[in-house]
């Protein structure tokens, strides 16, 4: 079984800073991809930041400039730098990962509990 712990979340004044990280463990054989995603209240989830077992990563535009995802694959974590925040980007934040839990399995989805992060103005 495949477990994403995200930890890091909490209040924050606007132009603050937050680290949040989420590391995976459990029957894992290789990861493909961790992301970031969030949801705000009435609102849909969305990709937040990316970034594949080649080293490449991306940011939402929304976000571009003042967060920065990074990962050690090493300790399968992934962590993501949040500077300048502001109050819209209050919601719950998400661990994803796509992996293969061992040699012969082919990739699985997995998410994490969210951990909620909350910009006052």
């Amino acid at each position: 079984q495949v477990q994403l712990v995200e930890s890091g979340g909490g209040l924050v004044q606007a132009g603050g800073s937050l680290r949040l990280s989420c590391a995976a463990s459990g029957s894992i054989f290789s990861i493909n991809i961790m992301d970031w995603y969030r949801q705000a209240p009435g609102k849909r989830r969305e990709l937040v930041a990316a970034s594949s077992s080649d080293g490449t990563t991306s940011c939402a535009d929304s976000v571009k400039g003042r967060f920065t995802i990074s990962r050690d694959n090493a300790k399968n974590t992934v962590y993501l730098q949040m500077n300048s925040l502001k109050p819209e980007d209050t919601a719950v934040y998400y661990c994803n990962a796509v992996l293969r839990p061992t040699y012969y399995s082919g990739r699985v989805e997995y998410w994490g509990q969210g951990t909620q992060v909350t910009v006052s103005s």
